[in-house]
């Protein structure tokens, strides 16, 4: 009998496993397929090691997204209130001078004496970043569902916002993955995508399995204006999936994963589609298209489902800051911790 994640090892799977997706997809972003398979093989690139270990702005960002959660979290034991997505947007300034930018948002200067996550050498270096983060951090406005920034639906957005899934429950997961999305990217299936995926972080957590975790995600999904895109992308994936572990021609067929409901559907495909959890990330990455943030997405989903224990040895040892980010882990674990446990 397979043995229940505890809640614990569910977070350190889930942002581990995500870095490793990552990794594992950072090599091969920007390749066709067929450049893929002329430099690793007819199957792809499969392996993590030391010297591709690194991750790529989609694990920064998501990071200081739990950073920002952990100060949520205390700033509503202080005051009895908070509204995460402020803290997570003060996180996400945090990471934008890491980047080597500058904001004109009256909360950049308050933002920088929080956390020990810039001081760290490989968060200060440019792994790729998006353009639409940068500029939308950059803007000195907040962006907001109701008052978008921009129209942009690129994955940027739901790349980054799995840990709000470890944090908070039901609607409220689906609608503060949302907001946080939207901090950067205006555009529905921009920040709806990252709601679903945070909804079905959350239920996972809760103990459903992958099936119902993502039908949770469609439900909610249709209370929400302009969301049709993101559903039938969604719906699109997991039809896929419902054939048996599709090839890497066919998971091409949900689109490239630079947006954010195609991210989604190809991540949802092919957690869905896996046997185990390396096999999933295999098949996340190995597409003509966005791999680091289909992999990354992929490694959040099945390592919220399966544990930290699921994921090889070998491959959070190649990883880069596996240290830093469990000791991340063990302190969102801490600051969620309720009273008296």
């Amino acid at each position: 009998m397979a043995v229940v994640p505890t809640c614990e090892a569910r977070i350190r799977g889930c942002l581990l496993a995500g870095a490793c997706g990552d990794a594992l997809g950072a090599p091969v972003e920007f390749l066709k397929l067929p450049e893929i398979r002329a430099r690793y093989g007819e199957a792809g690139i499969g392996d993590i090691v030391p010297s591709q270990g690194r991750i790529t702005d989609d694990t920064q960002m998501s990071l200081f997204t739990v950073e920002g959660l952990i100060e949520a979290a205390r700033r509503g034991r202080e005051r009895g209130i908070c509204h995460a997505p402020s803290m997570i947007h003060d996180a996400y300034l945090r990471w934008l001078r890491t980047q080597g930018h500058t904001s004109s948002h009256p909360r950049f200067g308050a933002a920088q004496d929080v956390g020990w996550l810039h001081s760290l050498p490989e968060l200060n270096q440019q792994r790729a970043p998006g353009n639409t983060c940068l500029r939308g951090l950059e803007s000195g406005r907040t962006g907001t569902m109701e008052e978008p920034l921009n129209d942009s639906k690129g994955c940027g957005g739901v790349m980054r916002v799995a840990p709000v899934g470890l944090a908070f429950r039901g609607a409220d997961a689906f609608r503060i993955g949302a907001e946080s999305a939207a901090l950067t990217h205006g555009h529905p299936s921009g920040y709806l995508s990252a709601g679903a995926l945070a909804l079905m972080i959350a239920e996972i957590m809760e103990g459903a399995d992958l099936p119902a975790a993502m039908a949770a995600a469609s439900s909610e999904l249709v209370r929400w204006p302009s969301h049709e895109e993101t559903l039938a992308a969604l719906d699109a994936g997991v039809r896929m999936a419902g054939n048996g572990r599709p090839a890497c021609e066919d998971l091409e067929r949900l689109g490239g994963g630079w947006v954010g409901e195609e991210a989604l559907a190809i991540s949802v495909c092919a957690a869905l589609a896996s046997e185990d959890l390396p096999d999933g990330l295999r098949l996340a990455a190995n597409h003509s298209g966005d791999s680091d943030s289909t992999g990354a997405i992929t490694g959040h989903i099945l390592g919220a489902w399966h544990g930290e224990q699921a994921i090889p040895g070998s491959w959070i040892e190649a990883l880069e800051l596996h240290e830093e980010i469990e000791r991340l882990a063990e302190e969102f674990i801490a600051a969620h911790r309720k009273p008296g446990v």
